[in-house]
């Protein structure tokens, strides 16, 4: 069984967080959604839980960030092009994200944009160069095995 990874992202409003998830390409899976919780599938293998924050207040004793103006955590996300990263990019601007950064990362090795969602959360979209494999150090590649 492939690993999988379910990330769980405190929300203001479920509903508009469920909406704009699926506009930027997620799936709802309804048997692990409430009235509290949401489960938007981007893959077979990733997973976004959106929970309210009464919700996340259950798993954790700590105080919720406010990821408007604090920095929690970079979602990477990998996209298989630049093309699609620049329409995942801008279909999250258009159904209420803010684009993080004012111009795109373009490397040898990759490019990317980056957004906020509704709640302030950091999603970095990413396309690596089909050679950039070959570039990545060694220690790096077989961690990622």
């Amino acid at each position: 069984m492939p690993r999988m990874i379910f990330v769980n992202l405190p929300v203001a409003d479920l509903a508009k967080s469920m909406a704009f998830y699926e506009a930027i390409g997620a799936a709802n899976q309804p048997k692990f959604t409430d009235e509290s919780a949401a489960c938007m599938v981007f893959s077979d293998t990733t997973f976004i839980m959106l929970l309210t924050h009464d919700k996340f207040g259950q798993f954790t004793s700590k105080r919720i960030a406010d990821a408007h103006s604090t920095s929690e955590m970079l979602l990477v996300i990998s996209q298989e092009s630049r093309e699609a990263v620049d329409a995942i990019t801008d279909k999250a601007v258009a159904a209420g994200a803010r684009e993080a950064r004012e111009k795109s990362q373009d490397t040898a090795l990759m490019y990317s944009r980056c957004f906020e969602d509704l709640d302030g959360h950091i999603w970095e979209p990413l396309w690596m160069r089909p050679d950039a494999a070959v570039q990545v150090p060694e220690a790096f590649a077989n961690a990622v095995t």
